[in-house]
């Protein structure tokens, strides 16, 4: 299948969301937010309840569990499509269950949970009757490197317990969540750095768990989801909250990590879609010096240079999500890592030549451009900063050449097979 052809099913989807898009979710965008701002910020938004039971009913639901017989049967590039329409709309992710953090920690326990940990915690998350947060990052560590982590994860008899402290633990703030996902060292003396870490549930209710304080993204609360600062004092869980088994943190980090990283990358294709549709619209229908500003060069040239960027971005997405359903996601990690870095840069692109065509206006939150910003900034460091992911890139790259002694003593690049290994052919550059 090409990069441009969908499947039946995926066409279905995309299509059966973008039609819930136009009639349920844009018109009540303004009611949303209204009430959001009248009611009590940290309680769930009613219309967005009401358009969750209205998408469950019609099965736009639990769209983004590729090899399982959970969700919609879709794959990782069946599911892009449908994502992206899903990314136009702050609210859209959550009406058809498919928001983050949830999203990661339902594959996590699908993959390797146990049968009582998929009873007591999947099966409330695939209905949407709770919600869940993923507690991974420190504030005392460089979260870039996830092997440095502090908190501890100890075995006690039948138990665990937990010390340390995480932030950006998103959904914290959420009252309707109910269960964590905590990564913490169970055996910081592991001779493999990769064999240290250990994730575990820990449900929200638990003594000695404390939300500390909110964190805005740039003054944004990203009510009632938020971003939060959580301690962990004297946690105590049982033994049999641990997931897959003690060491295996890193491991299964690295199976959600891939999945979460291109459903952001998917969902920003989309805001940063609506945010090109905005600024034609707007330069169409404003006029500076008596001619309208899409007359000016320097916004045609802003507008074509974000459709080439969003193209590429998508391009560059379904490629990512094709190697992962063929080749695996390991394999599929440098893909992974290309469009990682290529569509939040994209997005904040795309979005500032958006801000700047609104004026004034683009810098308020009466269009959501500031606040859609915001959240494609925020992404070049969640679930891993540009460098990191650039690193890796380049590691991965290299590793495919060797330094070949010449015929004149020195090295000769050498040239990739087609098979994709390295047939020893010289390449000399000029």
């Amino acid at each position: 299948m090409s990069l441009h052809e969908l499947s039946a099913k995926a066409r279905e989807n995309r299509d059966g969301v973008r039609a819930f898009m136009i009639d349920n979710v844009y018109p009540a965008e303004e009611r949303m937010m209204q009430e959001l701002a009248d009611g009590d910020r940290w309680q769930p938004i009613p219309h967005v309840e009401t358009l969750k039971a209205k998408a469950k009913a019609q099965g736009l639901w639990n769209l983004f569990l590729p090899e399982s017989d959970l969700g919609a049967g879709l794959s990782n590039l069946d599911y892009a499509p449908a994502c992206e329409e899903m990314g136009r709309s702050p609210f859209a992710s959550e009406i058809f269950n498919c928001s983050a953090p949830d999203t990661g920690n339902m594959e996590v326990l699908a993959r390797y949970g146990t049968d009582e940990q998929k009873e007591q915690w999947l099966t409330p998350l695939l209905a949407g009757e709770i919600r869940s947060a993923f507690a991974m990052t420190e504030p005392e560590r460089a979260s870039s490197d996830a092997t440095n982590i502090s908190t501890r994860i100890e075995r006690d008899g039948d138990s665990y317990v937990i010390n340390g402290r995480k932030w950006w633990t998103s959904g914290a703030m959420d009252p309707r969540c109910k269960i964590m996902i905590v990564m913490g060292k169970s055996d910081p003396d592991n001779a493999s750095r990769y064999k240290q870490q250990s994730q575990i549930l820990v449900p929200m209710d638990t003594p000695g768990v404390t939300v500390k304080r909110m964190l805005p993204v740039f003054g944004f609360d990203d009510a009632p989801h938020g971003h939060a600062e959580v301690e962990f004092k004297d946690v105590r869980v049982p033994a049999s909250n641990m997931i897959l088994g003690e060491g295996r943190g890193f491991e299964i980090a690295q199976g959600r990590l891939g999945p979460g990283r291109i459903h952001h990358c998917m969902r920003l294709i989309g805001m940063a879609e609506r945010a090109l549709e905005r600024m034609c619209r707007r330069t169409l229908n404003r006029e500076t010096f008596g001619a309208a500003i899409s007359t000016r060069t320097v916004t045609r040239e802003r507008i074509a240079e974000s459709r080439i960027l969003i193209d590429q971005a998508r391009l560059l997405t379904l490629n990512a999500a094709s190697m992962m359903d063929t080749v695996g996601n390991k394999v599929a990690r440098k893909e992974i890592a290309m469009i990682k870095v290529a569509a939040p840069n994209m997005a904040c692109q795309v979005l500032d030549w958006a801000i700047q065509a609104f004026g004034g206006a683009g810098v308020t939150g009466d269009y959501g451009l500031a606040k859609t910003w915001a959240t494609a900034r925020y992404l070049r460091l969640a679930d891993g900063p540009d460098e990191v992911h650039r690193n890796q890139i380049a590691r991965l790259e290299l590793s495919g050449y060797d330094e070949t002694p010449s015929e004149t003593g020195g090295t000769a690049d050498v040239m990739p097979s087609t098979d994709g290994g390295f047939d020893g052919r010289p390449r000399f550059m000029s």
